[in-house]
């Protein structure tokens, strides 16, 4: 798998990933969830208009709240195991060095960007691994797409069920599985890295990233390995299986018939909600998702309008927005540790030549 033996590194870091240096400050994250917190806003505002907000309101009141405490338990049983998945993945490059306290913060800090279009902003995590361990952004940001390509089969393994059954959401599986094959086929092939790579060099201002992107293709390469692919895999499927128990609760919490026919629906509408926001790319799914949800609630489990916004709601408050916070909370923690990294100190940039000269990562030879 090849070692990039980053365990030296740890400490003073030098930081470059190729010239790419993003600036991640606290203004920057408080822009960001203000305006999600502001599209979370208009989406309560149209189910209102659409289910009628006394209804909701009805809802609400019925619904036991001592059922939350469970739900927010199995989503952070998923956000656990998808640690446990990150952890994986870095020992799959080789990444030594980094104590498990600070890699808890880097995933868990991740979350805080997952408001971001396609969830994009979880790229920090490689910004930051690149903080504490020297190993090139580019090396480690195919874990970011590898976490995203996995859950996304594992949503779909837990979808079957509900996409034998009642035939809908074949397009997302469709393009889930197309999607898939696609970044495999291209991250295993060997001539594909090396032509992406050439063609970069030819452009112009662009081509000094070439061999950014021989260091990412390399890195996808390992993890998109047959047997790598596999286990990260079955992590999403135990992992996601949380938060579709948690959706569970949540319809049974909202009056609709018990039994394991409600779990399997349930596991369903909440993998191809969750798989079509993402395909659509909006920031946090949000809107999408909530649609979705919504929408097949009242189709397949039978809920009125107003319990079906409302079980919408709950899910994503105590998945979405519940993991936002629990990011927040791990990147205050990184600020209060680091604040002259995340508030773009000039002190770090003044470390790094020193470090330079104590430390030099080299690339690790193709994994082929």
């Amino acid at each position: 798998m090849g070692e990039l033996g980053a365990g030296a590194l740890y400490g003073p870091e030098r930081f470059s990933h190729f010239g790419l240096q993003p600036t991640v400050t606290t203004q920057l994250l408080g822009r960001r969830l203000v305006v999600a917190l502001g599209l979370g806003l208009a989406v309560f505002a149209g189910l209102s208009v659409y289910a009628d907000i006394n209804a909701m309101r009805q809802a609400v009141l019925r619904f036991p709240w001592e059922l939350f405490i469970p739900i927010l338990g199995l989503t952070f049983f998923n956000y656990l195991l998808r640690f446990g998945k990150w952890s994986f993945y870095l020992r799959c490059l080789g990444i030594r060095g980094l104590p498990l306290a600070d890699s808890f913060l880097v995933f868990f800090g991740g979350l805080a960007m997952v408001i971001t279009p396609g969830k994009v902003g979880e790229w920090l995590k490689s910004y930051l691994l690149e903080r504490y361990t020297g190993v090139p952004f580019a090396r480690t940001a195919p874990i970011v797409v590898a976490e995203r390509l996995t859950d996304g089969l594992a949503l779909l393994l837990l979808a079957a069920g509900g996409l034998a059954r009642f035939g809908i959401g074949v397009p997302v599986a469709v393009g889930v599985v197309l999607l898939a094959a696609a970044v495999v086929g291209l991250s295993l092939n060997r001539r594909a890295g090396d032509l992406a790579a050439a063609l970069v060099e030819r452009l112009p201002v662009v081509g000094r990233y070439a061999g950014w992107v021989r260091e990412f293709h390399g890195g996808a390469a390992v993890l998109f390995q047959p047997a790598n692919l596999a286990v990260a895999t079955v992590i999403g499927l135990v992992s996601w299986s949380g938060e579709c128990l948690a959706f569970y609760l949540v319809l049974r919490g909202l009056g609709a018939a018990d039994g394991v026919d409600l779990a399997v629906t349930g596991a369903f509408i909440l993998s191809v909600a969750s798989l079509g926001s993402s395909l659509m790319l909006s920031p946090g799914g949000l809107g999408i998702a909530e649609g979705g949800i919504t929408g097949l609630t009242q189709l397949l489990v039978g809920l009125p309008p107003a319990e079906a916004a409302v079980a919408a709601l709950l899910i994503r408050l105590g998945t979405l927005w519940f993991g936002v916070s629990v990011g927040t909370a791990a990147l205050a923690l990184l600020m209060a540790r680091d604040r002259d990294y995340l508030k773009g100190s000039s002190s770090s940039s003044n470390s790094s030549s020193s470090a330079k000269e104590s430390s030099e990562y080299t690339p690790t030879s193709r994994p082929w």
